[in-house]
């Protein structure tokens, strides 16, 4: 079975450029979210934690 499919990889011309696109997306997915998280402040991050614990907040089931 390996063997058809890296035969059947090998005919497509530029199939190498999907790995690297690939890799592009997922370095800049991640440097976007480090970023995000080291300039956030503390008080947003205070207030999205204690958002689930927060009565103040109508439930679905009464709207």
């Amino acid at each position: 079975m390996l063997k058809f499919v890296k035969s059947h990889m090998e005919t497509i011309d530029g199939i190498a450029t999907y790995p690297m696109i690939s890799l592009l997306i997922f370095f800049l997915f991640f440097s976007a979210l480090f970023w995000w998280v080291f300039t956030t402040s503390k008080e947003r991050i205070r207030e999205m934690s204690e958002m689930p614990l927060d009565d103040q907040q109508p439930k679905a089931s009464e709207k």
